[in-house]
């Protein structure tokens, strides 16, 4: 296989690189689903749900899906936890130290105005509230690398609790949950008691008495706008009021940030920070001189930006990482996170010729733009591609190959005799593990057949189950 494998084990790791038990559970849950001769019936009720849900995509499409949940078992789950919340400690400490180190921020070559944004006050303790670290998770050994890092957005909380959701009215999600006990994970609920404690902490206790008014910010354009509702009923429910706010409508004077509806007490920032940079506006302004006078907690400050970048991985593995990281911490980043290089006009780029080792990504990229697998590229667009990054500083990671589980499509597929044809077959996966206020929350669970797995390619989306 192409590419670098996953990392092998190390003799004080031994105890940690068993087989995940979900593996065992998925293929037990698709043979279920093949003895009722692919469970027509109920995966098209399910189909329906998902087509009267909000999970669509931003054209309006529901989201593609798989029949078979993505499942671990409760040690599982703790393991999920120690790969997530042990990356989550090392991003605090990469974000103190790019506010308190020049030579950390030297490395990252932020614009004026963002490194200035990244190091504004922000009155409240959590360095980075809500994140979601992607992982490359082989559950056959137990090994694992890390994709990206993404801090303060709720991206994939609503696809996977719609999935789950339709899976539950299935006959065989029912037969299984006879001899096995399922849980999902609350996400939205998680999400919204992390954004409230931080108002809290930055405004006091009683602002859930007198209602406290959140909007959460972004561009009209990049939001879905049933998340956001369905994020507010879990705000509602403790209390406080979540409202979708353009950044082009924010204003912001006299210490007060208000939108066209009126004064906000607090921001949850979904905005990534990049598209901000991307997209001026006097409403950015307002966000920005908000920022940098700390008095209206902005909930995933600026300061998440850096340890959000591609730069961070390249920065785990320089010489600058000894000066914030212990031993341990330098062994489990040069372990788990794919080597990662930062270009340049000085880069010598024949070392990255063997296109099948890499991948190149825009430094600040989101979304999954302009990121081109070497393994789907010629050789010459490949050197186009590393010659057009060296300009702007991208970066090049080590490509990791993709561990692969079982998969049966959600949408029935017919023959022309009626029956279900629908093919099981393996897909690779990436898992998103959440983290709330630095603890694990749940897993965002993507699957696919090509060598990048994003909503632009053969992606389906599903549902994760912790089984008892």
């Amino acid at each position: 296989m192409p590419g670098t494998a996953l990392d092998a084990p190390r003799d004080d790791e031994a105890a940690e690189r068993a087989p995940f038990d979900g593996l065992a559970l998925e293929r037990a849950y698709l043979q279920l689903a093949q003895e009722r001769e692919g469970d027509h019936a109920s995966r098209a009720a399910a189909q329906a749900y998902l087509d009267a849900s909000p999970a669509k995509y931003h054209g309006g499409e529901t989201v593609p899906w798989g029949f078979v949940p993505k499942l671990f078992s409760r040690r599982d789950a703790e393991r999920l936890a120690h790969m997530a919340e042990t990356m989550g400690a090392i991003m605090d400490k990469l974000t103190r130290a790019y506010r308190t180190d020049p030579a950390v921020r030297r490395a990252f070559g932020f614009s004026p105005l963002i490194e200035r944004l990244s190091l504004a006050p922000v009155p409240y303790r959590a360095l980075i509230p809500i994140a979601r670290v992607d992982v490359f998770l082989d559950e056959r050994t137990g090994a694992y690398k890390f994709c990206e890092l993404n801090t303060d957005g709720s991206a994939g909380m609503m696809l996977t609790t719609e999935v789950g959701r339709a899976l539950q009215g299935t006959a065989t999600y029912r037969v299984f949950a006879e001899s096995h006990a399922l849980a999902a994970y609350d996400l939205y609920g998680q999400c919204a008691d992390a954004v409230i404690s931080c108002a809290r902490e930055a405004l006091g206790d009683d602002v859930l008495r007198d209602g406290l008014r959140i909007a959460a910010v972004d561009y009209a354009e990049s939001v879905y706008l049933a998340e956001i509702q369905e994020l507010a009923n879990a705000f509602e429910a403790r209390g406080a009021r979540l409202r979708f706010t353009d950044v082009r409508d924010l204003s912001y004077r006299d210490g007060v940030l208000s939108d066209a509806q009126g004064p906000i007490d607090a921001v949850f920032h979904r905005v990534v920070t990049g598209e901000l940079a991307d997209k001026p506006c006097p409403g950015a302004d307002a966000l920005a001189a908000c920022a940098e006078e700390g008095r209206v907690p902005i909930v995933g400050a600026f300061r998440t930006w850096p340890a959000a970048t591609k730069t961070a991985f390249a920065v785990f593995h320089s010489p600058l990482a000894e000066t914030f990281l212990t031993p341990e911490e330098l062994v489990f980043v040069r372990a788990h996170v794919p080597e990662t290089v930062v270009l340049d006009e000085k880069t010598d780029l024949s070392r990255f010729r063997n296109r099948s080792r890499w991948i190149a990504k825009p430094a600040d990229g989101y979304a999954g733009k302009g990121v081109v697998a070497g393994l789907d590229a010629t050789d010459d667009s490949w050197a186009e591609t590393l010659a057009e990054l060296a300009g702007v500083h991208g970066i090049v990671q080590e490509y990791v190959p993709q561990p692969s589980m079982p998969f049966m499509p959600g949408t029935p597929s017919v023959d022309s005799e009626g029956s279900d044809d629908t093919p099981a077959f393996e897909v690779n996966a990436m898992i998103g593990l959440y983290l709330f206020n630095g603890r694990f929350g749940g897993v965002f669970t993507r699957v696919g057949t090509s060598n990048i797995i994003d909503y632009t390619t053969s992606r389906y989306n599903l549902a994760t189950f912790v089984v008892d």
